[in-house]
Order: C-alpha cells, then sequence, then structure tokens
C-alpha cells in the first residue's frame, strides 16, 4: 500500500502536504546547521576549559554560565534557559 504525501504529513490536502514537506526540509537543514554550530561550540568550549586549567584555574566558571543562562533566558524566554542548561552540559560536562 502506498503512503500518500497528504497522509504522510497529517495534512487533508496535496496543497497543505507540498507546503508541510518544503518545510519540514527546511527544517531538518535548519536542524544540521544547529547541530554543526553546536559541535563547534563544544571544542571551543574544550579550548577554554583547557587553557583555564593550565592556568590553575577550575574546569567552570559559574559566573560565565550564569551570563549564558541570562542570555538565552532573555532572547528565548523560560525555555531558553533549559536550551542553555543542555548546552552548557554537552560543552563542559555534567557538575
Amino acid at each position: 500500500m502506498t503512503t500518500t504525501s497528504a497522509e504522510k504529513t497529517g495534512a487533508r490536502t496535496d496543497e497543505a502536504a507540498g507546503l508541510i514537506a518544503g518545510a519540514r526540509e527546511r527544517i531538518d537543514a535548519l536542524d544540521d546547521r544547529i547541530i554543526g554550530l553546536v559541535q563547534e561550540r563544544m571544542a571551543v568550549s574544550a579550548v577554554i576549559q583547557d587553557a583555564r586549567i593550565a592556568s590553575g584555574g577550575r574546569r567552570v566558571n559559574l559566573s560565565r554560565e550564569m551570563e549564558v543562562l541570562s542570555r538565552y533566558r532573555d532572547a528565548l524566554g523560560k525555555p531558553g534557559t533549559s536550551l542553555a542548561m543542555t548546552l552548557l552540559e554537552l560543552c563542559r560536562g555534567r557538575i
């Protein structure tokens, strides 16, 4: 049995299904870019942590993390804080 594009997208018309399919392709492309940026952020964070530890500092700078949390919260609201926490955990590991 063949699934139509309308059935695949949950749309009720072929026109809406085409619009949804195109938008989903754009979301997939954006997600690929976001993943790449997160990986880049992780690499830069590792450089910072290595330099801080090599100089006798701590692995984590809590005041900087609070700045990051605030920036995301201000830009995206409460869910931004959760997103920032996830990014921080990915970049520095759990503390």
